[in-house]
């Protein structure tokens, strides 16, 4: 009886050392409009389309007010501690993982810190608002990498 109980009792550890083997999973914080400010500009987070997250390896949540404040935080940084980053649905404001978001951009686009960029769950969704606006340019995760992420003057300078 005592070497069934010691052979399950091993068999028991080693399956709960296996299931502590697998990805850790991440996932966004909610906002919280009363104290979340972006770690970047120092604005407030607002609960809505705009907003971005990185969840760091140690769980940490970082958040931004918008995608370009997400993006400096990375440059000045790195990527190394990212455990996860998120981006938000412009439609439904459904937080998707960065790198699976279509993104539109176009100077014109408002967002709070000017960089016209904005992100949807799925091609489809971006390419709607893209005809239904007449303005903008389809960019996934990895275009990102390339862009240029200059702020409008035009809408800084009016407050936007």
């Amino acid at each position: 009886m005592k070497k069934g109980f010691a052979a399950l009792s091993l068999i028991l550890i080693a399956m709960l050392a296996l299931a502590g083997c697998g990805k850790k999973a991440y996932t966004a914080q909610p906002v919280n409009e009363d104290v979340d400010v972006c770690v970047i500009c120092n604005m407030q987070v607002k609960d809505d389309a705009y907003a971005t997250q990185i969840v760091t390896k140690e769980g940490k949540s970082l958040k931004f007010d918008d995608i370009g404040c997400m993006n400096e935080w990375k440059k000045q940084n790195g990527t190394d501690d990212i455990g996860m980053d998120f981006v938000r649905d412009y439609n439904d404001k459904a937080w998707i993982e960065f790198a699976k978001a279509t993104y539109v951009y176009d100077p014109s686009i408002r967002t709070p810190m000017a960089y016209g960029i904005i992100s949807f769950k799925d091609k489809a969704s971006a390419e709607a608002f893209i005809k239904e606006q007449g303005v903008g340019r389809l960019l996934s995760a990895a275009d990102l990498n390339n862009h240029t992420w200059e702020q409008s003057k035009g809408m800084m300078d009016m407050g936007l």
